[in-house]
């Protein structure tokens, strides 16, 4: 069994480790496609090649060149005239660019020769089947030379030929011609691939920015017909969201001022009553639901359609720290770098503004840090309250869920102020986090990119 859970193990860590290895950008992934069959084509190219012309055309060469040395030693044996051979030795220099040297009385070492690389193995061969005499090759000493000693009856034949007369041209030529055309195209492929993935780089910094609230006025499709019809149907999703918010929007307004108007009747019919016990509970229950119109109105309405603008963030918390302070609330600024961003400004207040209120409902001491991390500004607000069960983190968000079930305006608020604060951190492409904070209360930390 444990061998069995082994060997089921083993693919699935291959499967991870190739998949480490592989890149993650589409353009690199793509090019990767193109030029791993364009190396193994080269590479198998390479190998027929050298494995047919090389070894073809160098045994032809080498069998030449044997057939050559097998004739000077026959003309040699022939005639044992010097002046000839001399002769002989000038013919072979001129036209078959040989330098020939007959060192008589002589012999070869007593050693046995053992030929190393391709050329000389494939020279040994012809030499032993045409020559037939012992021999010496030596391809190190000379550059471009290829030394040959042959053993004859009465001294050592010493041949110089010329290593091209072994090695063909073409060989160096196939070589840069394989690595040209590879750099030439991988290059043309380069070029193919950046162009076709750039579309989809706008299509995703559009819908990045789309995401974070920002308006992407100059994005049109482009590319490929496929990333044409994702962008299209991206910009038409686009529209209907705007389309669709922009008539919430003009709805709530309406709403807002159908509920208002006789909202403010009520209250001066009140104001032109005398006081007594019932008048202030119904101006407190007008007070509540003139609180409770406008938290919907603005859970509703989302802040949505303020634009954005570049503001600094340190001087955003300490106003917020302001009016929380000058509300009797106890709280500790803790700031870092200064950090500019875009931000909507109102939007970013209330959120804020809404945590801050949440957190002075509960604790005693509130503590509104912000700090740069990496491409991402968080902002930290801690509490020495009771805090939030961990199982309960998530329902909070919710809009119109409360801790406090008796639905009291006084202890529990609408139980809008988390989902109001979680939609405009969304609206800006962040994040918001419910935690324990180190005082033992809550820390609501929210990470907006930069």
């Amino acid at each position: 069994m444990a061998r069995l859970g082994v060997m089921t193990r083993a693919p699935r860590i291959l499967r991870l480790t190739v998949k480490r290895l592989l890149p993650r950008g589409l353009l690199a992934r793509s090019l990767l496609i193109i030029v791993t069959p364009l190396v193994l084509l080269q590479v198998v190219s390479g190998v027929i090649f050298y494995d047919r012309h090389w070894s073809n055309v160098s045994r032809h060469r080498a069998t030449a060149l044997a057939g050559d040395i097998s004739m000077v030693q026959a003309l040699i044996n022939e005639d044992r005239n010097t002046g000839g051979q001399a002769e002989l030795f000038e013919l072979a220099r001129r036209t078959l660019d040989l330098i020939i040297v007959y060192e008589r009385d002589t012999i070869l070492p007593n050693t046995h020769f053992k030929p190393h690389g391709n050329l000389e193995i494939t020279l040994s061969r012809a030499l032993q089947e045409i020559v037939q005499r012992p021999f010496v090759i030596d391809t190190r000493s000379e550059t471009e030379r290829v030394l040959i000693d042959v053993q004859l009856p009465s001294g050592i034949l010493k041949v110089s030929a010329n290593e091209e007369r072994l090695i063909s041209s073409t060989t160096k030529i196939f070589i840069f011609w394989m690595i040209g055309t590879s750099l030439i195209l991988f290059g043309v492929a380069t070029l193919f691939m950046r162009n076709q993935v750039s579309p989809i780089r706008r299509l995703a910094t559009a819908a990045e920015n789309f995401g974070k609230g920002r308006d992407t006025p100059n994005f049109k499709p482009s590319g490929a017909t496929e990333v044409r019809q994702a962008a299209s149907a991206f910009m038409a999703m686009r529209n209907r969201l705007e389309s669709q918010i922009q008539q919430r929007t003009d709805m709530l307004a309406g709403v807002s001022h159908d509920l208002r108007t006789p909202l403010t009747r009520m209250k001066l019919q009140l104001a032109m009553l005398s006081s007594n016990t019932e008048i202030n509970e119904l101006n407190s229950d007008v007070a509540a639901m003139e609180g409770m119109i406008e938290g919907y109105l603005n859970f509703a309405r989302g802040e949505g359609t303020e634009e954005r603008q570049t503001v600094n963030a340190g001087e955003l918390l300490e106003g917020v720290a302001h009016d929380a302070g000058r509300n009797g609330t106890d709280i500790r600024l803790n700031m870092g770098e200064p950090v500019e961003l875009p931000l909507a400004r109102a939007a970013i207040r209330r959120c804020l503004t809404n945590l801050t209120d949440n957190a002075a409902r509960h604790a005693n001491m509130i503590e509104l840090s912000m700090h740069r991390n990496g491409s991402v500004l968080e902002i930290i607000v801690d509490d020495d309250g009771p805090g939030i069960p961990e199982d309960m983190r998530e329902d909070v968000f919710r809009p119109f869920f409360r801790l406090d079930e008796s639905r009291n305006m006084e202890t529990g608020g609408t139980g809008l102020g988390l989902s109001i604060a979680q939609d405009i951190v969304h609206g800006h492409g962040g994040e918001i986090s419910l935690s324990d904070a180190p005082a033992g209360g809550l820390r609501v930390l929210i990470r907006i990119p930069i």
